[in-house]
């Protein structure tokens, strides 16, 4: 019985041994947080529009005011959650940006 026991350990540790073995390119990994910070950003703003877009359609529709408060604080949680992933990739890029400058391979 024991030896049809399958054990899968090596199917999730794939990428860690495949990045164990190649040199680390800083250049690529900065610019790849770049563009998640900048999608971050446009996240935040896109909520944020939406945000502003139900709170006028609450005070335009009193009928159905409720509902377009909650969707606004939604839309605002969703914005401050954006803006904060934006700050952890902006973060991230400048500690890339750092390993970059200080690992010179010659």
């Amino acid at each position: 019985m024991a030896e049809e026991k399958h054990h899968h350990g090596h199917l999730f540790n794939r990428h860690k041994e495949e990045a164990a073995s190649k040199p680390m390119d800083y250049k690529k990994e900065a610019k790849h947080h770049q563009h998640k910070e900048h999608i971050g950003k446009l996240g935040a703003a896109a909520a944020g529009a939406y945000a502003l877009h139900e709170k006028h359609k609450a005070k335009k529709d009193p009928e159905h005011a409720h509902r377009h408060k909650v969707k606004e604080e939604v839309a605002a949680a969703i914005a401050v959650g954006a803006g904060a992933y934006a700050l952890h990739e902006h973060h991230k890029k400048k500690e890339a940006k750092k390993h970059h400058r200080h690992h010179h391979l010659f």
